[in-house]
């Protein structure tokens, strides 16, 4: 066996060519993993359930003046040229009364009206007739008086600016207004 240069270069390009094709060979792909399983949850180091929130106050706040209104009834109404408190008012002027009773500090104003028919001296005679009226009622239900004060605006501050018996009806009333003392 004898080596000379051609039988040396054979090998040579023999062995590129076989390096060539190993090099040029995929390598088989790897079998994809198994996807890892998702972790089990575990238990939050906090509460899950929020905390209940605070009661949401509904409706006006008592001692208010929208409780007053709301809850009680700031207004009565009156017969044409009467200044009597009706019977129908009386449920709505105990019920002052009582708010009254709980709220010490309150103090009131009672403004006396009337229709838009008459003189307009005569309508602040009767709206001050029909304030004194419900002061009265309320004084006689254990109100203090000094907590009371009374205003007549006659046929000046109509509720209804209508013209017929609808909103005269209306507009003859005594309201009950807090002046101090509420929430």
């Amino acid at each position: 066996m004898s080596f000379n240069t051609k039988r040396a270069g054979q090998l040579v390009l023999i062995g590129v060519a076989a390096a060539t094709l190993a090099a040029c060979a995929s390598k088989p792909k790897p079998a994809p993993a198994a996807e890892a399983p998702a972790p089990a949850p575990t238990a939050p180091s906090y509460p899950t359930t929020p905390p209940a929130p605070p009661p949401v106050q509904s409706g006006p706040i008592p001692g208010s003046v929208q409780d007053f209104v709301v809850n009680v009834g700031d207004r009565v109404y009156f017969d044409l040229d009467s200044y009597s408190v009706r019977a129908d008012a009386e449920p709505v002027l105990a019920g002052q009364a009582a708010w009254l009773a709980r709220y010490p500090a309150v103090k009131i104003r009672i403004e006396g009206n009337a229709d838009e028919r008459g003189t307009r001296e005569y309508n602040l005679a009767l709206g001050a007739r029909r304030a004194n009226s419900v002061r009265d009622f309320l004084v006689a239900r254990g109100v203090s008086a000094a907590r009371i004060e009374t205003i007549s605006y006659g046929k000046e501050r109509p509720i209804d600016g209508g013209s017929g018996e609808d909103a005269w009806a209306k507009n003859r009333n005594a309201g009950t207004a807090i002046t101090e003392g509420a929430r």
